[in-house]
């Protein structure tokens, strides 16, 4: 368990980094925009300001899914559930663990909410 929760803690570092990496390009879109002398609408050769932000906080809304992921597999590590398939309640393999530390159910259980 020891070893999942330094990969989940170090998926935690880079996932905050890239948080931290969004939230700031976040700001920086949003002084742009309230720039009224800049006009990318017309700008053939970039991504526009709507553009930008629309991906921006795209991104972010999957980093912060990613924390949230994260948080929940250390809190299992914690209460003793991780890797127990929260579905039918059977391990969850390690190699699967290994692929996505954050997983909840076990393979086949996967496949068949898919």
């Amino acid at each position: 368990m020891e070893r999942f929760r330094e990969l989940l803690l170090a998926e935690r570092r880079k996932a905050e980094e890239r948080l931290a990496e969004q939230s700031e390009g976040i700001t920086a879109v949003r002084a742009a925009r309230s720039d009224t002398s800049v006009d990318d609408e017309h700008d053939p050769d970039g991504p526009t300001m709507s553009q930008e932000w629309s991906q921006r906080t795209a991104v972010l809304h999957d980093v912060e899914h990613e924390l949230t992921d994260v948080d929940r597999a250390l809190a299992r590590i914690d209460e003793g559930t991780y890797g127990v398939c929260e579905r039918c309640g059977n391990k969850i393999t390690v190699a699967r663990l290994e692929a996505r530390p954050t997983a909840t159910l076990c393979i086949d259980c996967a496949r068949l909410v898919r």
